[in-house]
């Protein structure tokens, strides 16, 4: 294939993850206000699951076809632009409050999902009883999320909320499953053909995997966050970005794990400078808005620069 297609291909992702972001966040946005569901819990779940979609693929077709540093950096490297990238980006365009009793569950549990991983990978590799602990988590997020959804449904008196009329409910569900399919299909012709044109440079698998395929299936979280500040939902933003790393952490890896039948591998360099990098961004992410209650711009700052010397390092590395 030459490399003209290969560039055209590229940007044909670009623009279906573009406005697939768009319809998505429209879609999840008016589910949150007929529903009365919090928009941090609807960010959390629905278009979190949505969004997960890319890396989750990716990490299975990576680690099925025996691409082990693609899969462990795509995991692990997303998360990392998530909250270093993405989550910077969004505390310094709106340095939002938050409900610390209502997200410090979330804010807790991505933080000890990073910190289980990094434990479990230290002798070299993901164990499937590592996977077992993990994948548990990840249905303990899932029930506290709905019985948190529950909960504001029921508290909720369903004044102002928008007509539900045949028309706006069938033109929303397509929406939202339009946008799933622009964000998924465009996240990976971006990834297929960005990871293409890279290789043609001769860059390592592991540092494509935590760099290009990492941002790249990142790119529907950044979508989702940059759509939802032009369209002032920054709750939704946040909870769609936390939402995704627990996802990311609880369920990718040790999904890859238990699927494979044994333990995963996992590189030095996820080891010594992947996964500290993301512990690190995750406790700078969550520390501040638990004391104070709220994010600062000064916090998307450090964020952003943090993952400014990450990539700076990995760049350095090859």
């Amino acid at each position: 294939m030459s490399p003209v297609v290969i560039i055209l291909l590229f940007l044909l992702g670009l623009v279906l993850i573009i406005k697939g972001g768009d319809f998505f966040v429209d879609a999840a946005s008016w589910i949150a206000e007929v529903s009365g569901v919090p928009k941090f819990l609807i960010g959390a779940t629905i278009v979190s699951l949505g969004t997960t979609m890319p890396e989750l693929l990716v990490s299975l077709m990576a680690s099925a076809s025996g691409s082990i540093g693609i899969a462990v950096g795509n995991a692990v490297g997303s998360v990392t632009a998530n909250i270093g990238l993405i989550m910077g980006i969004s505390v310094v365009c709106i340095a939002a409050a938050i409900d610390r009793r209502a997200q410090a569950f979330k804010f807790i549990m991505m933080a000890v999902a990073i910190g289980l991983l990094l434990a479990f990978s230290l002798g070299g590799s993901l164990s499937i009883a590592g996977s077992v602990v993990l994948l548990i988590l990840f249905v303990a997020y899932m029930v506290e999320s709905v019985m948190g959804a529950r909960k504001a449904m029921r508290a909720d008196s369903g004044e102002g909320r928008p007509e539900k009329d045949r028309r706006t409910v069938i033109t929303n569900i397509i929406k939202f499953f339009a946008g799933v399919a622009g964000i998924v299909i465009g996240a990976r012709l971006m990834v297929d053909y960005g990871t293409e044109l890279a290789r043609l440079f001769g860059v390592p698998e592991s540092i494509i995997g935590a760099t290009l395929v990492a941002v790249g299936t990142s790119l529907p979280e950044l979508v989702t966050t940059v759509t939802a500040i032009v369209k002032k939902q920054s709750s939704l933003s946040i909870g769609n970005i936390i939402g995704a790393n627990i996802i990311d952490l609880t369920l990718i890896l040790p999904l890859c794990s238990v699927v494979s039948g044994k333990a995963l591998p996992i590189l030095r360099q996820n080891i010594t400078l992947d996964m500290p990098f993301c512990f690190g961004l995750v406790l700078l992410a969550v520390l501040p808005p638990l004391i104070t209650g709220k994010f600062h711009k000064w916090q998307g700052v450090a964020m952003l620069g943090v993952y400014a010397v990450y990539i700076g390092l990995l760049v350095v590395g090859i």
